[in-house]
């Protein structure tokens, strides 16, 4: 069992930056697909960025953050990061960190932070 515990949402004026964190319980090694959605109340919860590791990595954002978010991890921080930079007022949602593992099945998700995006 691996908890996710995200941190870093706030409260931020349109093109301004944000970072937030995913701090794992466990090692994020035996995981090869670890990344950041989001969700607003009434819409369906979406992909954001996505890191995918096999024989190399492929990271993948969404055409409406492309450019402007960055998806990192830093394995001996057991950490996964989401640098946000000229945040739009549509990038308000809930912000949700999640690891998985194609191997095992493992699918572990965090509890979601706040990001609110002032005009």
């Amino acid at each position: 069992q691996v908890q996710l515990v995200e941190s870093g949402g706030g409260l931020v004026q349109a093109g301004g930056s944000l970072r937030l964190s995913c701090a794992a319980s466990g090692s994020l090694f035996s995981f090869n697909a670890m990344g950041w959605y989001r969700q607003v109340p009434g819409k369906q919860r979406e992909l954001v960025a996505t890191i995918r590791i096999g024989i190399g990595t492929i990271l993948n954002y969404a055409d409406s953050v492309k450019g402007r978010f960055t998806i990192s991890i830093v394995n001996a921080k057991n950490t996964l990061y989401l640098q946000m930079n000229s945040l739009k007022p549509e990038d308000t949602a809930v912000y949700y960190c999640n690891v998985r593992s194609d191997s095992s099945g493992a699918d572990y998700w965090g509890q979601g932070t706040q990001v609110t995006v002032s005009s």
